[in-house]
Parts: C-alpha cells; sequence; structure tokens
C-alpha cells in the first residue's frame, strides 16, 4: 500500500521500490533457522528481546529516511529482526506449555496472523492516505518498543528436562516423595535414568540424578554451527531471490540462475551437515516423519494459496474492474475464516486427530482453488466469496494442525529450529506460488487473468492437491506420551519411589 507513495516521494525505479520488499523476504527467509538455533541455545525470550527491539529501530530508521537506498538497507536490516522474532514466538510456545495443550495457544497466534492480514492493507490504505507512506513504518514502533522491553523485564523459563521441583509443590505427597514435574517425562526418563541410590542406604532414599545441561551450554561457537548458518543462510536467500525473480517480467533468466546457486549450496550444506559434530539442522528433528511431513504440509498450502490470491487481485482489478477496497471485500471471508476458525482446530484435532483434520483442511483448500480456477468474466460476489471462504477454512485448518504436530513432535532442545524451519517454509511457499503464477499467467497473454482460461490456478490446484497425502503422513491421533501424568501413591511401608 505504501510503495507508489514511496517511490513518488523518493524518486526512485520500480526496481529499488521493489527491492524494498525483496531486501525483507531474502533477509527474513535466509536467517529464520540460524535464529531458531541461537533462541535454543541463548532462550527464545532474549532473542525475542533483541527482534521486537531492533525491529522497532529500524522502523523508526526507515520512516525518517532521506533516500531510497537508506530504505532498502534498513528493510534488510529489519528483516533480519523479524527472523530473531518469528521462530522465538514458537520457542516460547514450546517451553511454556505442555505438547498436549499447544493446539490452544498456536490457534491464537494463527487467528493473530489472519486478523493482521485483514486489517493491514485497510489501516496501511488509511495511513497511506492521510499521513503518508512513513505513517505505515511508525504505527509498529511503540507496541512493538513496549513488546521488547516486556520480554527483556521477564525471567526465562527454564527448558532443562528437570523442571524446578519448587515450582510446583502440590505434588509432593511426603518428604520421602519426590516426583519431578517434567514436560516430558519419557524423553527425560530415556536421558536421565535411575541412578545408583544413596549410600546410606536407608529405606526412603532418594535416587541421586545429574541435571540436564542447558543445550548449547558447552562448545563456545562451534555449537552454533556457523558454516552450516552460512550456507543454508545462502542457499535459502538465493531460492527466494530466485523466485522473486522469476516472479518479475524479464527476469526468469535471473531467477533460474538464482536457483541452479541454490541448488549448489544445498548439495554443500548437506555434505557439511553429516561431517558436523553438532550440525546446525539436527539430523533427530529431520528423521521425524511428522515433522517433515508438517513442514510438506505448510510448503504446499502456503504457495496454492499465495498463488491463487496473486492471480485473483490481478483478475478482479484488472479484470472485472473493483478498486483495491473492492477487491478487499471479495476476499474477505478468506481472513474472516482463519481469525474464526482458529479456535475451532485444536478441538477438532483432539477429537479427530492431526491426520484427519489436515486431510479435510487440504480437501477444502483444494476445492476453494479449484471453485476460484473455474471463474469468468461473469463471476459475482457470491462465487469469490465462497472460493475464498474456502481456501480461508482449509488453510487455517492446515496451519494450526501442521504447525502444532511441527512443534510438538520437536523435542525441546530443538524448538527454535523447529519453529525456524516453520516459518521458513512459510516464506518459501508463497514466493514458489506466486512465482509458479506469474509464469504461468504469462503463457496466455490475453487470457490469462481470466481464471477459467488461464493456465495458472489449475496448476495451482495439483499444488494445493499435494497437501494431502502429506497430512496422510501426520500422525492419526494426537499424541500423549508426553503428558504430565500423576505421581503414584507411595506403598504403604514400602520404599518411596522417585521418578527421573
Amino acid at each position: 500500500m505504501a510503495q507508489p507513495a514511496l517511490q513518488r516521494d523518493l524518486h526512485a525505479d520500480i526496481g529499488q521500490v521493489q527491492w524494498t520488499s525483496t531486501g525483507y523476504l531474502v533477509a527474513v527467509a535466509s536467517l529464520l533457522v540460524f535464529a531458531g538455533r541461537l533462541g535454543d541455545r541463548y532462550g527464545h525470550r532474549r532473542v525475542f528481546a533483541l527482534g521486537a527491539l531492533g525491529f522497532a529501530a529500524a522502523s523508526t530508521g526507515i520512516a525518517l529516511a532521506p533516500g531510497i537506498g537508506t530504505v532498502i538497507a534498513l528493510r534488510v536490516l529489519q528483516g533480519v529482526c523479524g527472523a530473531l522474532l518469528q521462530p522465538a514466538t514458537l520457542g516460547m510456545l514450546r517451553t511454556a506449555y505442555p505438547p498436549d495443550r499447544l493446539g490452544t495457544p498456536i490457534a491464537v497466534r494463527t487467528a493473530a496472523i489472519g486478523l493482521a492480514a485483514a486489517a493491514g492493507p485497510l489501516i496501511g490504505g488509511a495511513l497511506v492516505s492521510a499521513y503518508g507512506w512513513r505513517s505505515v513504518f511508525l504505527l509498529g514502533v511503540p507496541p512493538t518498543l513496549a513488546i521488547g522491553l516486556l520480554a527483556l523485564a521477564t525471567r526465562e523459563r527454564p527448558t532443562e528436562p528437570n523442571r524446578s521441583y519448587a515450582a510446583n509443590p502440590s505434588h509432593e505427597q511426603n518428604p520421602s516423595h519426590q516426583w519431578n514435574p517434567s514436560h516430558e517425562p519419557s524423553r527425560s526418563y530415556a536421558a536421565n535414568p535411575p541412578r545408583e541410590p544413596s549410600r546410606s542406604g536407608a529405606p526412603g532414599a532418594r535416587y541421586r540424578t545429574a541435571p540436564a545441561a542447558r543445550p548449547g551450554s558447552a562448545g563456545g561457537l562451534s555449537a552454533l554451527d556457523p558454516v552450516g548458518a552460512l550456507l543454508l543462510a545462502v542457499t535459502l536467500g538465493l531460492l527466494v531471490h530466485g523466485l522473486v525473480e522469476a516472479a518479475r517480467p524479464g527476469g526468469a533468466p535471473t531467477g533460474l540462475l538464482a536457483v541452479a546457486g541454490a541448488v549448489a549450496t544445498g548439495v554443500f550444506l548437506a555434505r557439511h551437515q553429516r561431517r558436523a559434530a553438532q550440525p546446525l539442522l539436527p539430523p533427530e528433528l529431520l528423521r521425524s516423519v511428522p515433522v517433515v511431513a508438517g513442514l510438506a504440509v505448510l510448503l504446499a498450502a502456503s504457495a496454492a494459496l499465495f498463488g491463487s490470491l496473486f492471480v485473483a487481485t490481478y483478475f478482479l482489478q484488472d479484470v472485472q474492474g473493483l478498486d483495491p477496497l473492492g477487491c478487499a471485500l471479495r476476499v474477505l471471508p478468506l481472513a474472516a475464516l482463519m481469525v474464526l476458525g482458529a479456535p475451532l482446530c485444536p478441538p477438532l484435532q483432539r477429537r479427530f486427530g492431526p491426520r484427519r483434520t489436515a486431510t479435510a483442511g487440504a480437501a477444502l483448500l483444494t476445492l476453494g482453488v479449484l471453485l476460484l480456477s473455474r471463474l469468468d468474466t461473469t463471476a459475482g460476489a457470491a462465487a469469490v466469496g465462497v472460493s475464498a471462504a474456502l481456501l480461508g477454512a482449509g488453510f487455517v485448518t492446515l496451519m494450526v494442525t501442521a504447525t502444532s504436530v511441527v512443534v510438538h513432535r520437536a523435542p525441546e532442545a530443538h524448538a527454535g529450529v523447529a519453529g525456524g524451519l516453520q516459518q521458513t517454509v512459510m516464506n518459501i511457499g508463497p514466493a514458489l506460488g506466486v512465482a509458479t503464477a506469474t509464469l504461468l499467467l504469462a503463457l496466455v497473454p490475453d487470457g490469462g487473468f481470466v481464471p477459467s482460461r488461464g493456465a495458472a490456478l489449475p496448476a495451482l490446484v495439483l499444488i494445493a492437491a499435494l497437501a494431502v497425502p502429506a497430512a496422510l503422513a501426520l500422525p492419526r491421533a494426537a499424541d500423549r506420551r508426553r503428558t504430565r501424568p500423576e505421581p503414584p501413591s507411595p506403598r504403604a511401608g514400602g520404599p518411596a519411589c522417585v521418578r527421573s
């Protein structure tokens, strides 16, 4: 909404203005996983606070920027801070809630995203019209600054497997009975098997257990795998830049060259990860079928959704002649279903399991893209609204369910990396969908913007359908192995039982 006014005010060309978006997107996508690793090592709340304060500072600088070069540089810095923010939110949720209760906070987070998607263009357009493009960047400074300071003032919750017993005194049945209220007792037990009893040998003597070290507490810089972080950043940066360039008229050769470079650096990254002592991408995370399936669901769903919205925007504005506000109102059911549907996803997931819930969401999303692909020049508000509603219902179901599975099934020590991977596919997916739509729209120059005559939306139907087999690889039922059990009652006259 702000780019046309920004271009006129700073006397910039279209390529420079494009980099105010591309620079941000590349910076975010290339650093998300490394930012998650920083959160796992130094604490998600601390990394979140740094990202929030940096984002506020960069936004202030953009609002005061004298030229387009300064805006681009600060947008890249804003992307770096955004990369620190995004996986930290999921990491904090993972450490703050038991795994079996993650669905609700993730649904609230998804509803907030849907609300922002609906309100952002409307508020942005009003601000640009009334106060100019600089007001858009000033809008987020006060809340982001306040949230960053609040995060700094709040103590970090410990993430060790052995939580503080003092935090849960209600579980102590008697002085000789101690129970460790870990969020994940099964994993904690595997990591801390019962030790030899104390030398006193007295009945009720407690077993000695060594507290687990905080992830990344040793190893210095090597624990962050800087080489792997650099290779991953270059790979993702080239990939996103290539997809964005491919979506630009005349940018296909540059885009293909960048994608080829991403493939080459990706090969080097894979070789390095196999040899690294502490790889950036933990093998146990990448070998997890539910985690990989959840990421595949999110990639296919986000590509199909944003590619479809790209085509629909041109159809509604260039073919049907609607203004931006009228276009936004036609697709408003999408945002409304995301906001209203997110709270319904956790109970559906608990009742029917992640597999059936996500499969139903994939079917709704695919049906929405299919109906959108059948629209012609006479399509009315009802037909567009129904398609948008199906897109919103399907996407929010997939996003809440797949994100819950990814964060739930990831070890708590790698919650930040899992959140970074989730956010990475949510950045690559839209770029992939828009690039696919742009390339296919060019194949039908005269009627490509009319969905029923073009090739873009039928291709996006196939991409949306790929979410179905990925959803079928998700767990059949909600995993309750990691829930917090009730401590057993001590047997009369017998030694106390201690759980590690």
